[in-house]
């Protein structure tokens, strides 16, 4: 098969580069449109049961992740020009495009009791411009009387003020978000300015923008970080510009493939696809390394340039396919996660993955067909000093100090064993980004001072309409909520309990001690105040914390960002207490919110990551049983591969590096890379197998001088070109970056010095399968290169 792919492309170049060129100009066309991703990809499959809550919640209530959060700590707060600017800037803020409605003091509301309609009026308690500072704080003090709205939107004890910002749900996943975003930070902040107060932000809408711009702006850094790092270890190791120059444009063209088929398939740039690009040029480099040592080995043997880039089809064709093809199956292996993040991701990266082997098998040949042999200077690489000197050691180790090299690797894989023990599962909402990032500093600010921004949300069926007016509902309902005040990363709960005790204070004439839920007597007299449903009322309690038929309740929470575990400690405490109240034959109790959904879809997303894995080791042994057919020659191929997951493990256990979703993803990338020495290897070691007659250690040692080279140089650019993610704002995509590159380097000395030390160990147990399969291919390869080559001159 690769004769028959030899022939073509060195006999149809032109008609190839021109194929190849209008592909591009189209990818490129459809790049221009590619757009960021603004929504929150949901980790939960939608036939999962805390999905289905969730959703349900939202049907009845709407959306609870819609809010974005404005703070200020002030204790002065009260000062007529302070607050009158204050009322100008909430109005300001409701006239930005995208913002509902905004809450904050000004818009406070009180409630009147009108004994003559004998209803509840609603009033505001602050006018549009308050005139004397007397007046203002008698104001205040009617404000801070309604307990209402202490740990809602201020906190009397520390003067924090909050404007709490409900954003439209078109708006905010598209697009024009960041206009929005930007003006509101540009009013607030001139507020800011003119009292010398920090003004802090935060809220789902409001975080996720701001990661989505910094993803962008990462995209292009680490584009060309890639180039660069890439670029200069080629040159120091080939010593070559044109080498440089033409490897670098099959990954430049590569990455304008990997950008338009993103577009194409109509997806966007997320915090994944956003690191396929700078992957592509990382992962790509390689071949180029492997078919560029292969043409200057080749050459560097009998001086005929065509005969050596036709060679280098032949011979590592094959090999070259089958590794870009394990590292495009660590990738595509995502697709059974369920989550589109990881979806989106696992597609485009092994597609482009083997794009950029197309463009480097066929590249490769057709540009130094054109370009003059290479000159001495060039081929020097094959015999640099340094490089051979250390593959020469490795040689004396492997034919020496087996007994060495088991007792150290089973010395590692127990210590690695036990680091793996320490491994916890746990994931932050706002873990990955840095803890002096505006963005974490605002949350933390704001959890500190008056509660966390995730939506933790309660809802109670009562199972009949009208069943949450019962008066031993709202008394459950209450002793409830009072057995959740011991969660001190809970924030304080908004419910009907609370609306039926600012009722109650109304009823008695705003008397701050009246706070509190109306006995079953006053019940009967408040209810027929409160005003109804077709009420254009801001105060309306059957929309705001109950369902249509009043047959299911809603108490909402904000919860801080204290990690997956916690959380589940939390939900698993409040369903608890809900147990202890409320009994399952009358009540249906659920917790549910983003905060949740979040929760439960980590944990959901980390086990499917890891039979993403096992599906990859399965598939990749599969294609190397395809090219190998000997079982025990895949063994011992996987071996060396596991030890580097096994090591990198046992790191993130030791450091405390959590599994979650960013940091499992490393073993199934590093996994279908650190595979791809091996298979180089075997491929190498087959092929001088035959010639030395099944001489096993000549074979072997032959085997890794030979592809010693490229592994260490392959490893060097992997290792360097992983590692420019350390680099990143976001905690996950350093840890991806640094694990990778750790694991890849363990593998190409297990790769270099364990896998050769088996093979002469378990020389006599080496199938004649595996030497049979390449005797016919390698005598026609020997019979009919001379004819072939010439025809493609």
């Amino acid at each position: 098969m690769w004769k028959i792919f030899a022939n073509i492309i060195l006999r149809y170049r032109i008609l190839i580069l021109i194929l190849i060129s209008v592909v591009t100009v189209y990818m490129a066309y459809n790049a221009k449109n590619i757009e960021l991703d603004y929504n929150y990809a949901a980790l939960l499959p939608k036939t999962d049961t805390n999905y289905i809550e969730f959703d349900k919640f939202k049907q009845i209530f709407g959306e609870d992740a819609n809010i974005s959060i404005i703070g200020i700590q002030d204790k002065n707060f009260f000062e007529l020009d302070k607050f009158n600017d204050w009322l100008k800037l909430q109005k300001k803020l409701t006239q930005i495009k995208g913002v509902e409605h905004v809450l904050s003091i000004s818009s406070s509301i009180d409630i009147y009791k009108n004994q003559t309609s004998k209803k509840f009026e609603i009033i505001n308690i602050f006018p549009e411009k308050v005139k004397t500072q007397t007046e203002l704080d008698s104001l205040a003090k009617v404000f801070k009387s309604k307990p209402f709205y202490d740990g809602l939107i201020y906190n009397d004890s520390n003067g924090v003020i909050l404007m709490a910002i409900t954003m439209n749900k078109e708006i905010i996943n598209s697009k024009a978000r960041e206009k929005m975003i930007e003006d509101l930070e540009n009013e607030s902040d001139k507020f800011g300015q003119k009292y010398n107060l920090k003004v802090h932000y935060s809220g789902l809408p409001y975080s996720r923008t701001k990661i989505s711009l910094l993803i962008r702006n990462e995209l292009y850094m680490f584009i060309f970080l890639a180039m660069l790092v890439t670029a200069s270890i080629l040159f120091l190791f080939f010593r070559s510009f044109k080498v440089v120059m033409f490897s670098m444009l099959i990954v430049g063209i590569g990455v304008i493939w990997a950008m338009g088929s993103i577009a194409l398939f109509g997806y966007k740039i997320t915090i994944l696809t956003g690191m396929i690009p700078p992957l592509i040029i990382v992962i790509g480099i390689p071949n180029s390394v492997y078919l560029l040592n292969k043409y200057h080995s080749e050459y560097k043997k009998h001086s005929n340039k065509i005969k050596a880039l036709y060679r280098i089809i032949r011979k590592v064709g094959n090999a070259t396919f089958l590794t870009n093809l394990t590292t495009a199956l660590g990738f595509a292996t995502f697709v059974i996660t369920g989550n589109r993040f990881l979806v989106e991701f696992g597609i485009v990266a092994s597609l482009n993955i083997m794009g950029v082997f197309i463009l480097s098998i066929t590249l490769i040949p057709i540009f130094f067909s054109y370009l003059s042999p290479p000159k001495e200077r060039h081929i020097k690489h094959l015999d640099y000093k340094y490089v051979n000197a250390f593959i020469e050691r490795l040689v004396c180790i492997v034919n020496n100090r087996r007994k060495a090299v088991y007792a150290i690797v089973i010395s590692v894989v127990l210590i690695s064993i036990f680091g793996t023990t320490l491994i916890k599962t746990e994931g932050f909402i706002v873990d990955d980004i840095p803890h002096d990032e505006p963005i974490y500093v605002d949350l933390k600010f704001l959890e500190n001072n008056i509660g966390g921004v995730m939506p933790l949300e309660i809802t109670i069926d009562t199972k009949k309409k009208k069943g949450v007016y019962k008066y031993s509902t709202l008394k459950k309902m209450d002793q409830f909520i009072k057995s959740l005040e011991k969660y001190k990363d809970l924030s304080k709960s908004t419910s009907i309990i609370d609306a039926l005790k600012f009722s109650r204070q109304a009823y008695f004439n705003g008397r701050e001690k009246s706070y509190k839920l109306p006995s079953k007597q006053e019940l009967t007299f408040i209810m027929p105040y409160l005003p109804d449903k077709s009420s254009n009322s801001n105060f309306n309690i059957l929309e705001s914390f109950v369902d249509s038929t009043a047959s299911v309740a809603r108490i909402s929470y904000r919860l801080n960002d204290v990690g997956t575990i916690k959380n589940k400690e939390i939900a698993d405490s409040i369903a608890a207490e809900a147990g202890r109240i409320f009994s399952d034959e009358k009540y249906k109790v659920t917790v549910t919110g983003s905060s949740i959904v979040f929760t439960q879809g980590t944990s959901f997303l980390v086990k499917n990551l890891f039979t993403s894995l096992t599906l990859a080791i399965a598939l990749i042994a599969f294609f190397m049983a395809t090219m190998f057919t000997s079982l025990r020659m895949i063994i011992i191929s996987l071996i060396p591969n596991f030890i580097p997951l096994l090591f990198t493990a046992s790191i993130m256990g030791y450091f405390h590096i959590p599994i979650k979703p960013s940091t499992v993803l490393v073993f199934s990338i590093a996994f279908g890379i650190s595979v791809d020495n091996a298979i180089h290897f075997l491929a190498k070691y087959r092929q001088e197998l035959f010639v030395a007659g099944g001489n096993i250690k000549l074979a072997a040692i032959v085997a890794l001088r030979e592809t010693g080279v490229s592994i260490i140089y392959t490893a060097g650019i992997l290792f360097f070109g992983f590692g420019i993610f350390t680099i990143s704002k976001f905690g996950g995509t350093q840890a991806l970056g640094l694990l990778v590159s750790i694991t890849l380097l363990v593998a190409m000395l297990s790769n270099l010095i364990l896998l050769p030390s088996l093979l002469l160990t378990l020389k006599h147990s080496t199938t004649k399968s595996f030497t049979e399969s390449f005797k016919n291919e390698f005598e026609e390869l020997e019979a009919n290169d001379n004819n072939d080559f010439a025809n493609c001159k």
